[in-house]
């Protein structure tokens, strides 16, 4: 694995998110919301969402809750309970915690390109940022945010 790419879902089209996993060349969409059927999610809601990347771009989608947050994470950043600095460190201590490392080791393959979802326009402010770099960190790759 070369790169290990992200992508957000909102403020794209549909047209827009599947003509840029194409692009990449992306093998397996990985879903690290915490929840993947929010009626808000549009064309990203389960199981739709896998539906799509399968018969419009020929693309694997797997939900991996283990690289998502807990929901008292989830929720206290949400309702601002926690701001960003508070997050990225709850966040991490929870990856440690999970040994996010190992089992990215264990659970995933150098061979294949992998884009992880989730939500946020930006990667920035984004726990799939963090993740995304434990994925750069096991297999040497650079991150790419699409």
């Amino acid at each position: 694995m070369d790169e290990i790419y992200t992508i957000g879902f909102t403020r794209r089209t549909a047209e827009d998110f599947f003509e840029t996993l194409e692009e990449k060349n992306i093998d397996e969409v990985v879903d690290v919301r915490l929840y993947n059927s929010s009626q808000l999610a549009g064309f990203t809601k389960f199981p739709d969402l896998e539906f799509f990347l399968r018969r419009i771009s020929g693309i694997n989608y797997f939900h991996d809750r283990e690289l998502a947050p807990s929901k008292n994470l989830f929720d206290g950043y949400k309702e601002k309970i926690f701001d960003w600095f508070d997050y990225e460190c709850e966040f991490a201590k929870l990856m440690y915690e999970r040994k996010i490392s190992d089992y990215i080791a264990k659970n995933y393959s150098a061979e294949k390109k992998y884009c992880l979802l989730c939500a946020e326009p930006s990667a920035q402010n984004c726990h799939r940022l963090l993740v995304a770099k434990k994925f750069a960190e096991v297999f040497g790759a650079k991150i790419i945010n699409l």
